[in-house]
């Protein structure tokens, strides 16, 4: 029977439905009113400035050569690299932060009598945003010369591990998608499905698919911000760097997350499949929605806590957008997998159910609107952006795939308005429909008892072997099969929902793919911000100078000497950005487990103030948002430990404010 495309006739969902519609056709336009009065957001560390600049060429050779980013990096020993035109490094190979006054700058110095030519300056580092960056430039003495070094074709983070790693960033979003969605379309649309055996596959493969690509991330995050070398992601040293920062610790938390939700599976698809008594059910439904709203919240949290939303302007918003943006993604995208499942794989999938459905993925589009305008606020920035930049060409492309995706979902409902009416109206012929399947069902048993009757003639003494009467009992199963395949393939309303269903699938994976390139593209306000070259620092809030210090330790045991670098910026009150670098005796930087300071003004008998800083790289800590209520002579304590049992704190009175 062919099916026929549904009449534009009443339906009880029609008009939020198509306010639905309205509303992600109007996105666009509601961006050029957000985007108007927008001010600068930060993600992607961008190179924005360099002395010498690209192509300059200058009559001496410069002490040092210096390098200014859009936003705080983290940089090893050959992140800067400058070569002279044989190809020999001109550099001591030791990066300086030089960071000031809200500047982010780095510098090497240059080795002394430099001959005239061309130099080539190679650097990669690794944005806050936990993605890899890297670029190179040259610059010339005297006059521009012929020169032997090739400029780096290959950006950070490309090549083999960077495709891997690109596929575990793919994987683990569509595994998360999958487990929670799934989870929460049967929880909240169609609990009887938590004992059908397609739904449980597609929750535990989505789980499976998750926990993977998170290992994966794992092993490889120190190639990909690293050498590039597809071995190293065993090299254990490389590994424990990695936990140490903010992305690997991202990373373990949702392994130990991942355990937990091990638990709710086997609950979901355990007991409370099996649960039949109505009341316990209930209690067993909410304790399930709760705990698993907490997870999956947990889960999202972890990549708020690592990319993009972590940096930039008001990051304690833009963390918890990001989470509520991710967990409406999974409930719709993932819902609409589980439900092309359902429609596919299981026989007695209800309208009431679909109806459900709708109605969570009215409220998740709802969310991902008002979610989508504030993070394309932040990573926007302009018009121009929007337009000239490629991340805001693939969120425009993002909006218009929500918008045709929106529009298929009216026509999906619009069929399960169809089989509610049909189901309705069936009703009162309840009765001869069962008389039917009778009939049906009696013609289908005389045909086995035929067949019945012919085993037994032909068996020895009137009975039917085991291997016969396990081949009957096939046929029925397949007859059984067989028979409710055709009703469910002949029904052309539930017919034209699966292939509508089918279609924003299809549509939802294209959404997905772009949604993952969005994540690992320079936004557009920091593209813009690097073309322009813009190096104008934001004014300071209060009055004051950087504080540095510089503090030499002992803690008496093994590597226990060194020196520690301190840099408070702006050095006022208010809000204040602390770098330290913990430097040994051979002047290279040297790996503590811990390192704490601590602010008092005795004075005032204020303090001590406790401040954790954050590890970034190898000897280099930093903590930020350090509040100093006053101005005055502060106390400044910093304690080191090099081992589980070595630790000093040193102190030093300075000047802040």
């Amino acid at each position: 029977m062919t099916a026929t495309a549904p009449r534009l006739g009443p339906s009880p969902i029609r008009r939020p439905l198509a306010a639905v519609a309205l509303l992600a056709t109007l996105i666009s336009l509601l961006f050029g009113l957000v985007l108007a009065g927008a001010s600068p957001a930060s993600a992607h560390a961008a190179l924005t400035g360099s002395d010498p600049q690209d192509g300059a060429v200058v009559a001496t050779a410069p002490e040092e050569v210096t390098l200014t980013f859009s936003e705080q990096i983290a940089m090893g020993d050959d992140s800067i690299r400058v070569l002279d035109p044989s190809g020999k490094r001109a550099d001591d190979g030791a990066p300086r932060d030089l960071t000031s006054g809200g500047a982010v700058r780095y510098g090497v110095q240059l080795h002394s009598g430099l001959p005239d030519g061309t130099y080539t300056v190679a650097w990669q580092a690794v944005s806050a945003d936990s993605h890899p960056v890297s670029g190179a430039f040259t610059f010339s003495v005297g006059a521009p010369s012929e020169t032997t070094v090739a400029l780096p074709s290959n950006e950070a983070g490309g090549g083999l591990v960077g495709a891997l790693y690109g596929i575990a960033r793919y994987a683990a979003y569509a595994g998360f998608i999958l487990l929670a969605g799934g989870s929460a379309f049967v929880l909240a649309c169609w609990q009887r499905g938590a004992g059908a055996l397609p739904m449980q596959r597609l929750v535990v493969r989505g789980w499976i698919t998750l926990t993977a690509a998170t290992l994966a991330m794992l092993l490889l995050r120190s190639p990909y911000t690293g050498s590039g070398k597809l071995g190293d992601a065993f090299d254990l040293d490389g590994l424990q760097a990695v936990l140490d920062t903010k992305p690997g610790a991202a990373l373990v938390s949702r392994l130990l997350l991942l355990g937990a939700s091990a638990l709710f599976i086997a609950v979901l698809f355990g007991a409370y499949a099996k649960r039949e008594d109505e009341k316990e059910k209930q209690d067993l439904t909410f304790g399930l929605a709760t705990g698993g709203a907490v997870i999956a919240t947990g889960i999202a949290g972890t990549w708020a806590l690592a990319e993009h939303a972590s940096t930039g302007i008001q990051p304690g918003i833009a963390m918890p957008v990001d989470v509520l943006h991710l967990l409406a993604v999974a409930a719709w995208l993932g819902g609409l997998v589980a439900l092309l499942v359902a429609l596919y794989r299981t026989p007695d999938i209800t309208s009431g159910a679909v109806r459900r459905f709708s109605r969570m993925a009215f409220g998740s589009v709802v969310v991902l609107a008002a979610t989508g305008l504030y993070q394309s606020w932040r990573q926007v920035g302009s018009w121009s952006a929007l337009t000239g930049t490629r991340y805001g060409q693939l969120l425009l492309l993002k909006v218009a795939l929500v918008a045709v995706l929106v529009g298929v979902a009216w026509i999906s409902r619009r069929w399960t308005g169809r089989l509610t009416e049909r189901a309705v109206s069936a009703s009162p012929s309840a009765t001869d429909a069962a008389d039917t399947a009778d009939v049906i069902d009696t013609a289908d048993s005389a045909d086995l008892a035929g067949t019945e009757d012919g085993a037994v003639d032909a068996a020895p003494g009137g009975t039917v072997d085991a291997e016969r009467a396990a081949q009957l009992s096939r046929q029925r199963a397949a007859l059984t099969a067989t028979k409710e395949k055709r009703a469910r393939d002949a029904d052309p309303d539930r017919s034209g929902l699966r292939r509508s269903v089918m279609v924003e699938t299809a549509i939802a994976v294209v959404l997905l793919i772009v949604t993952t390139i969005l994540t690992s593209t320079e936004p557009g306000r920091t593209e813009e911000e690097a073309a322009r070259g813009n190096t104008t620092a934001a004014p300071a809030p209060v009055t004051g100078g950087q504080v540095n210090l510089s503090l030499p330790f002992d803690t008496g045991g093994q590597n226990g000497k060194g020196t520690v670098r301190l840099d408070i910026s702006p050095g006022g009150t208010g809000s204040n950005s602390v770098h330290l670098w913990i430097d040994g005796t051979d002047e290279r930087p040297l790996d503590v487990p811990e390192v704490k300071l601590a602010f008092t003004l005795e004075s005032k008998d204020i303090g001590p103030l406790p401040v954790a800083p954050n590890r970034l790289t190898e000897g280099h800590w930093t903590a930020s948002g350090v509040q100093i209520p006053i101005a005055g002579d502060w106390k400044v304590a910093v304690t080191v430990r090099t081992s589980d049992i070595d630790q000093t704190t040193i102190s030093k009175n300075v000047k802040i404010g």
